[in-house]
């Protein structure tokens, strides 16, 4: 794995020039800044194990699963079967699209990281469980909401601002995937008016249940939480629910959780906690909205900060709206 000695010395390098300023500072407020905002980032990567070309080895695995999941599902699906949803001919173009941009980010992101002399992670092996073009859609759905959950949760450990620079562009492209993807399902295209972040844990335990191997090399460091399912209600009725709703939730490590955590932008420091108990589950909590990820923890800190801690199974996903 990359070390992180470039970093700290670029991070030790702020701070000796900060402790031997004299009583007036020499850095700029921009310098400063900077400093602060490198101290940061390199102490979140170090903490997940984890450095920038990790992280882009990291966003290639999950382009690669989504450039997979296109190719397999248009494959296997002819147009009449996405015409009979109700998406006319543009739609259906612009559906297509997407899967064109998922293989673009793909090259990308290997070019990249080739560049930096490390050898990228190859496609996996995966099982999406395609049965219908509709099931293929809100899978889609899905799927894009995680890519912009997971590169914006990326953006805080990024050090290299062309790296940085990269995965904005990408996230702002999965965004209008999105976005057309809820709308063209009849679902609300934008039901927040903010995004919600996910750490690299968590994402990838999101996209672990598609993979089925992968190559030798071609494993990330990081390992999936234990899965998490909605048992009741069915996922047709999640929409009708209403806050205080209980949802009744299973998991191989139910028995070590105290708290159902619901992220989402609508929450006051991202996650809001409800009690849980094994066989009955947790309430649903006010002000959520769109795309909710749960998790199961052992803790409910009042922050409403959710950390890999503190997370015993999950996420999985609810959608509200």
């Amino acid at each position: 794995m990359p070390s992180f000695s470039k970093i700290a010395t670029l991070v030790a390098g702020f701070a000796a020039a900060v402790s031997a300023a004299p009583a007036a500072p020499q850095l700029t407020a921009r310098q400063t800044k900077m400093y602060e905002m490198a101290k940061r980032q390199n102490a979140g990567a170090a903490a997940l194990g984890i450095s920038d070309v990790d992280i882009a080895q990291f966003a290639l695995t999950l382009e690669w699963l989504e450039n997979e999941f296109y190719r397999q599902g248009f494959l296997k699906f002819g147009d009449d079967a996405f015409r009979a949803l109700g998406l006319n001919d543009q739609q259906l173009s612009d559906l297509k699209s997407i899967g064109k941009s998922e293989e673009t980010h793909v090259v990308t992101l290997t070019s990249a990281i080739a560049a930096a002399g490390v050898q990228p992670v190859q496609p996996c092996t995966y099982n999406f469980g395609f049965t219908d073009a509709a099931g293929m859609v809100a899978t889609a759905a899905v799927l894009e909401s995680v890519g912009v959950s997971a590169y914006l949760g990326a953006a805080t450990l990024i050090f290299d601002p062309k790296i940085l620079a990269l995965a904005g562009s990408i996230l702002t492209v999965e965004a209008r995937h999105q976005s057309f993807i809820r709308a063209a399902s009849g679902i609300v295209a934008s039901p927040s008016p903010f995004d919600t972040p996910l750490g690299p844990k968590a994402v990838f335990s999101l996209a672990a249940p598609f993979i089925q191997s992968c190559p030798e090399g071609s494993n990330l460091i990081l390992t999936a939480f234990p899965t998490l399912a909605l048992a009741s209600p069915q996922a047709a009725e999640v929409k009708t629910l209403v806050a205080g709703s209980m949802l009744n939730f299973q998991s191989d490590a139910a028995a070590g959780a105290t708290f159902c955590g619901f992220t989402n932008s609508g929450a006051a420091g991202g996650t809001s906690f409800t009690p849980f108990t094994a066989g009955t589950g947790c309430a649903l909590p006010p002000n959520l909205s769109g795309l909710v990820y749960v998790s199961l923890t052992n803790a409910a800190p009042k922050t409403g900060v959710i950390t890999d801690a503190i997370t015993m199974a999950g996420p999985t996903v609810l959608q509200l709206s």
